[in-house]
């Protein structure tokens, strides 16, 4: 009979990146994550303080590079199918440390807005080349369970961080600033020299199967799932906005729970995504996991409808079994997306397919935490079971898609079928 050690030592195992590309993958991802933890924590707080920008100006300049770092998503995919994803996203991370020196030096609202949305570039491109090197490294089948070990390995990396800049934030000061920016930089550089180093077995570049340009546009399934993994993703303004404000405004629980609530979140995705993750490597298995996700958070919206008319006590434990089921939603709908978005594209689109599957976290970030306060912020308990009802509409679409691994009628992906036009 297996000991609890033993079967912790599993675990940790499962956990643990396999020797060769995908560990040294998982220090890129502890490395980057390190960095982001570090300067996104810190950064509002000194922009205001230290640099003297005004609240309002950092919002609206981090919109705007919200809004470049969308627009770039796409273009950045189809640079990995062109040219291979290592060189490019080797280039993004060295860029991304000399943009940071550029924090730096600014002391306008111009200037600021130009670093960040130059850094906002380069951040975004990143993703669609690090899933399509991933992709190059191990394949459709191992891609989404790579992608989950990396998932658990950044929420480590960011929590390091984020303690990291705490210790910065308490001097409060301008050289506390610089030295923030300075191991940001560092760390860049270290990726983008990791980076070049993951070098795929095969060919960098695959050459596209003939049909026009920018087919993952007129790929039905593919956009389907593309749109079900966007609004599914709503669970990060959920967690991140909607859950903290309703504690706060309309529950009688403790305003201190928003704090437990996030360390249970952060806990959760780093020891449970890869399990949570098993069977992404089909399209069925992707397809349930979205169905799983779907109805995990409605439930958890009906959880958190509950807690608004409860006393403290229940309110507490209706919040704290909807955090959970919240989460183990997420860690549904992550391993599915990803994994439809590594088995639906065909052979040598693959960066420009996880371009445009960036487009529906994008759509997710920008209306997100307006739809999260319209309903349950602004509805209440209604506002809560309405948000329920499009989760499980979600769920139910992707069990009709995908689960029986064959498109259906009226979403056939035909991307690839005619002639490529001359250009």
């Amino acid at each position: 009979m297996p000991t609890i050690g033993s079967a912790a030592a599993g675990f940790l195992k499962e956990l643990a990146p396999a020797p060769g590309a995908e560990r040294r993958m998982g220090v890129l991802t502890l490395t980057q994550s390190l960095g982001t933890g570090l300067f996104l924590t810190s950064s509002a707080i000194f922009f205001t303080r230290t640099v003297g920008l005004s609240a309002e100006s950092v919002s609206a300049a981090m919109s705007a590079a919200g809004l470049c770092g969308f627009l770039a998503t796409v273009p950045g995919g189809r640079v990995a199918d062109r040219f291979g994803a290592r060189r490019p996203l080797a280039a993004s991370y060295g860029l991304l440390a000399v943009l940071f020196v550029g924090y730096a030096f600014v002391e306008g609202v111009a200037a600021f807005t130009a670093v960040a949305c130059a850094i906002a570039v380069c951040e975004t491109v990143g993703s669609p080349l690090r899933a399509a090197l991933t992709h190059a490294l191990f394949g459709s089948a191992r891609s989404a369970g790579v992608r989950a070990r990396m998932r658990s390995l950044f929420n480590l990396g960011f929590t390091a961080g984020a303690g990291l800049a705490g210790a910065a934030l308490a001097t409060d000061s301008r050289i506390a600033f610089l030295v923030v920016i300075a191991v940001n930089v560092a760390l860049q550089l270290l990726c983008a020299i990791m980076a070049l180093g993951l070098r795929p077995d095969g060919p960098e570049v695959v050459p596209a199967a003939a049909g026009r340009s920018w087919a993952a546009f007129r790929d039905r399934r593919f956009l389907l799932a593309t749109v079900l993994s966007g609004i599914l993703e709503l669970f990060q303004p959920v967690l991140a906005v909607g859950v903290p404000l309703w504690i706060v405004s309309r529950t009688s629980a403790p305003g201190a729970l928003v704090a437990a609530l996030t360390v249970v979140n952060t806990v959760l995705v780093v020891l449970l995504q890869v399990a949570v993750g098993k069977g992404s490597d089909t399209v069925s298995g992707s397809g349930r996991l979205l169905l799983r996700a779907g109805l995990l958070m409605a439930l958890a919206c009906c959880l958190f409808a509950g807690s608004g008319a409860a006393g403290t006590s229940l309110a507490v434990v209706l919040l704290f079994a909807g955090t959970v089921l919240m989460t183990l939603g997420e860690l549904a709908q992550s391993a599915g997306g990803w994994g439809l978005s590594f088995t639906l594209p065909p052979e040598g689109r693959m960066g420009e397919y996880q371009g445009v599957f960036g487009l529906g976290r994008g759509l997710q970030q920008f209306f997100g935490p307006a739809l999260v306060v319209m309903l349950p912020l602004g509805m209440g308990a209604v506002g809560w079971l309405l948000l329920a009802g499009v989760f499980v509409v979600c769920g139910l679409i992707a069990l009709w898609a995908f689960v029986r691994d064959a498109p259906p009628a009226g979403v056939s992906d035909e991307p690839s079928n005619e002639p490529s036009p001359q250009t």
